[in-house]
């Protein structure tokens, strides 16, 4: 199957389909464990809650640094072509779906929480690691297809687009099967999301001179400039993200809204992608992604005042603040395409580039883990309890930071765009 059509804007959704699917398993594996496995290990299996996010710092640390060292990887199987990519792919996913399995099922209890930790620890590295040879795979597949930012636009809004109904489909299946029925439907949908990858045509690199060594990702200042506001932006969406939990059922007292708060909110943002697909053919890449930071921040800056029984209140920020969520996953991506096939890297260096993508938004979900929840700790915030000045502290650590920070994110965003005028073209 050919990626690309005759007119250059235009995706045939049948290779927008087979290449975006396989993001929609691998959200399993991504959001939802972030959101809901801090919560279940601190308040189901009952670990200790500083040990909870020292080892959820540490395992993710880890898993985030070895990323580089496989975007090389995934370079080498690009260029030799659809059976080493296959056997990789496919290995990758089985370990995927047994870590993920294993995650939900430790045999060990809060009497035992080293035990405890160890388990999620190990667990948690092969899922991760698994994912994280899978998800720089896809993405390097269809970054290697370069293409004017409308194009560029549209993969992405593909690939977010699947990951979005990865999302809601694991915020609500272990609710209504059960987390054994959720781990088989991951398995199935990665088997799937592989199958319609493979039929596509493998990117293979040019040929290049043995004597001419790859840049590094490094070299390229528009990609450092592109990296600092991604990690300063994903900070401000993963503190909420690891929070959620512990502000609907502590602050807000609404428990049971959180599957529909989460409806709201990634439903919201997979209407919203076609919006600001669109919205790059009138302002450009940046512009579009700097008025859906701050859209997000004009929705979400309301939150540190919601406290119990305004639960409903609550889902209208949702709404809005998943609409602009849209932006943050459809629009980086293409920028980061264009600025790898802009340097002359296209083709033959996207693994690497990619490594230290997901290197950066690993590091941003640990950061948030590991420092969030000590850092409430030591405010005097304890999963369950009442205190009034833990939940206060919670409510601005999950609403007022976040706004600090994307706020930063847009000022480093329209700095940048005066340095790289292609960043702005429609």
């Amino acid at each position: 199957m050919d990626p690309h059509p005759a007119h250059p804007h235009t995706l045939p959704w049948r290779t927008g389909l087979a290449y975006g699917a396989l993001a929609a398993p691998l959200a399993f594996a991504s959001l939802p464990l972030y959101v809901n496995l801090p919560y279940h290990y601190a308040s189901v299996a009952g670990a200790p809650l500083a040990g909870l996010g020292a080892v959820l710092l540490a395992t993710r640390a880890f898993d985030a640094l070895v990323d580089p060292a496989i975007g090389r990887w995934v370079d080498r199987l690009l260029s030799r072509g659809v059976i080493c990519t296959a056997g990789a792919a496919i290995l990758a996913s089985l370990l995927m779906a047994l870590g993920f399995g294993a995650l939900w099922h430790p045999p060990f209890d809060a009497q035992n929480s080293a035990g405890l930790l160890g388990w999620l620890a190990f667990s948690l590295l092969v899922c991760t690691l698994a994912y994280s040879i899978l998800v720089i795979l896809h993405q390097a597949w269809g970054t290697r297809w370069g293409g004017d930012p409308a194009w560029r636009a549209r993969v992405t809004a593909w690939r977010e687009g699947a990951s979005l109904s990865g999302v809601l489909l694991a915020s609500m299946l272990p609710t209504w099967l059960g987390l054994d029925a959720t781990t088989a439907f991951l398995a199935l949908g990665l088997a799937l999301g592989l199958a319609g990858l493979l039929r596509l045509k493998v990117p293979v690199a040019p040929q290049q001179p043995a004597a001419v060594p790859l840049p590094s990702p490094w070299a390229n200042a528009g990609f450092r400039r592109l990296l600092a506001i991604f990690m300063l932006n994903g900070v401000a969406a993963a503190i909420p993200a690891t929070l959620l939990p512990f502000f609907v059922a502590d602050r807000l007292q609404a428990s049971a809204l959180q599957p529909a708060l989460l409806l709201c909110f990634f439903g919201a943002a997979a209407l919203g992608l076609p919006l600001w697909v669109k919205a790059v053919s009138h302002w450009g890449l940046a512009p579009s992604w700097r008025i859906g930071m701050l859209t997000s921040v004009l929705a979400f800056g309301f939150t540190p005042w919601l406290g119990e029984g305004d639960g409903m209140a609550f889902a209208v920020i949702c709404l809005a603040s998943g609409l602009a969520l849209g932006a943050d996953l459809a629009l980086p991506g293409a920028l980061l395409t264009g600025v790898i096939h802009e340097s002359g890297d296209g083709g033959r260096s996207e693994g690497r580039y990619l490594g230290w993508w997901t290197c950066a938004t690993k590091l941003n979900l640990a950061l948030a883990a590991g420092l969030a929840l000590p850092l409430l700790s030591a405010a005097g915030y304890r999963s369950g309890a009442s205190e009034p000045a833990g939940l206060q502290a919670l409510a601005w650590a999950y609403g007022g930071l976040p706004c600090l920070l994307k706020l930063a994110a847009a000022a480093l965003l329209w700095r940048a765009e005066r340095l790289h005028s292609s960043w702005r073209h429609t």
